[in-house]
This record gives structure tokens, C-alpha cells and sequence, in this order.
């Protein structure tokens, strides 16, 4: 099954015989919140989703963006109308960051047809909608388990034996720079690979083989453990789905830097080099 799907592929398969869920997901870190956005405009029949409140666990020592509660994910799920039997396709503004979240949470926890719309909301080729649908009777029941996750101990054992894809932005990971988190440099042994990598100039995705030759050029050879990580878990599921769509399965460390370095006995590197 692919994981992304086109503007023009969308619109057709909205105007055909089994039309998929639509959620929209747009999100920016530390504000402003999407429903705005959306209130302006959307797919028509899109749900909104709220990334904070649905999508993640209050912030703690398990970091900035923990999982969200199954039962608090599923409520919101079947809110919007998700069921297991239907597609979903999800979008946010572009970057890919939250519409991932949402997909990898949808297969985690078992839903098997989700796919990102690639380019988001600017590639939907229709027109936009004002109209919030009504409360869908959705009766998807989240189970977890369905991917790959990895706990902090995880991490920094793939760190040294397998692949481990820092997915933020290089200066971060190199620790000249924290605008977020209390400390600055990446989990030793970790990959620099940021997600902005992951897309083309016109915010889609790289094709395939693309993508697959980046990876592997990392590190990612046939046969190696993968798993990825960022600040807080959102914005590795972009890598994730990047690396799914390269045909490499990867596992994400939901806790992310932010839950690393709540423990101060924790090791830290900086640098170019993964240390």
C-alpha cells in the first residue's frame, strides 16, 4: 500500500464509490493553532484534528509530545470518522510533520489503508471549504503495537548497532543551537539526517529510489536496523514515512530528544560526527 497519495488522485478518489475519511492536521509548534487555518479553508469534508490534544499525551518526563492515550486517540478518531474498514488520508500545510504523526499513530494502532497527501493542502487542486462536517460515527478502536517503537535505552542501543536518523535540523543536532529543548547535541552514535532532505523544492516527497539512495548513503544498507528520532516524536514521523516510502521499515523513538535529555545521566554528543 503507498503511503502518500496525490492532489489529483485524491480529488478522484473522493468523487468515486468508496471515498476515503479526510482529516486535516495542520499544526505549527508553539502556536498559532491550526483550527483557524481551517476555519478559513479546507479539503471539503475534512475533520479537523488537534495535534496537542488528540494526537499527543500531555508534555511530562516522557517528553515534549508523548503518545496520546489510546482511548483519548480512538474518541477523537471516530469523531472524525474513522473507521477500520475505510481509507484515511491525512494533510497539513505542507511540511509533511503532523499529517505524519497522525498516519504513523492511524498504523500503529492497527488501521491498515492511511495514506499523507504529498505537498499537502497546496496540492489539492479543488476548491476549499468553510463548512465543518458533522460529528462523524466513526468505530475505529486504536490497538498498539502495529510498528516499531523505541524506548530511550532502545535508541542508544541501535545507536551503536544498527542506524539511528537524527531527523532535526543539522545545527541542532550538532548542538550550536536549542531553541526548544534545555540542551543542546544529539544521542551519541545518531545520524544527522534532516527531514527537510526528505522533499523537493516543490514540498513533495522525493521519489522513491531517491530517497532510498539517501538513506543508504547514511547508513541505511539492506538488512540494518533502522529507527529515527527528533525533538519531541512529531516531525520523525516525516522520516518514517519518508524512509516507509523508500521501502525501508524504521522504528520511532516517540519520546525523541525531548524525553533523552530529561535525564541528566543520560550521554550527550556534539559535532558533525554521530560520537
Amino acid at each position: 500500500m503507498d503511503a502518500i497519495i496525490s492532489g489529483t488522485d485524491l480529488a478522484g478518489d473522493l468523487a468515486g464509490p468508496r471515498p476515503p475519511v479526510v482529516l486535516d492536521v495542520r499544526y505549527t509548534l508553539g502556536g498559532p493553532p491550526g483550527r483557524p487555518e481551517y476555519d478559513a479553508g479546507h479539503i471539503p469534508g475534512a475533520a479537523y484534528v488537534d495535534l496537542d490534544a488528540e494526537l499527543a499525551a500531555p508534555p511530562g518526563p516522557g517528553g515534549r509530545h508523548p503518545l496520546p492515550d489510546p482511548d483519548v486517540f480512538g474518541a477523537a478518531m471516530r469523531r472524525a470518522g474513522v473507521t477500520a474498514g475505510r481509507p484515511v488520508v491525512v494533510y497539513d500545510a505542507g511540511q509533511g510533520w503532523s499529517a505524519a504523526r497522525c498516519w504513523w499513530l492511524l498504523r500503529y494502532t492497527g488501521h491498515p489503508d492511511v495514506r499523507v497527501l504529498d505537498g499537502g493542502l497546496a496540492a489539492w487542486p479543488g476548491e476549499l471549504s468553510r463548512t465543518a462536517p458533522p460529528e462523524g460515527a466513526g468505530d475505529f478502536t486504536p490497538e498498539p503495537g502495529a510498528l516499531p517503537v523505541l524506548t530511550a535505552a532502545d535508541a542508544a542501543v541501535l545507536a551503536r548497532g544498527g542506524v539511528l536518523f537524527d531527523a532535526r535540523a543539522g545545527e541542532r543536532y550538532r548542538g550550536e543551537t536549542e531553541p526548544i529543548d534545555p540542551v543542546a547535541g544529539h544521542i551519541p552514535g545518531a545520524v544527522s539526517a534532516p527531514t527537510a532532505e526528505n522533499l523537493g523544492a516543490d514540498g513533495r516527497f522525493l521519489p522513491a529510489a531517491d530517497l532510498a539512495a539517501r538513506f543508504r548513503t547514511l547508513g541505511a544498507a539492506p538488512g540494518t536496523e533502522v529507527g529515527v528520532y527528533c525533538g519531541s516524536g512529531v516531525s520523525a514521523a516525516q522520516e518514517v514515512l519518508a524512509l516507509a516510502i523508500a521501502g525501508i521499515p524504521a522504528a520511532l523513538y516517540p519520546g525523541s530528544w525531548s524525553e533523552w535529555v530529561a535525564d541528566p545521566a543520560r550521554p550527550v554528543a556534539t559535532g558533525a560526527e554521530p560520537g
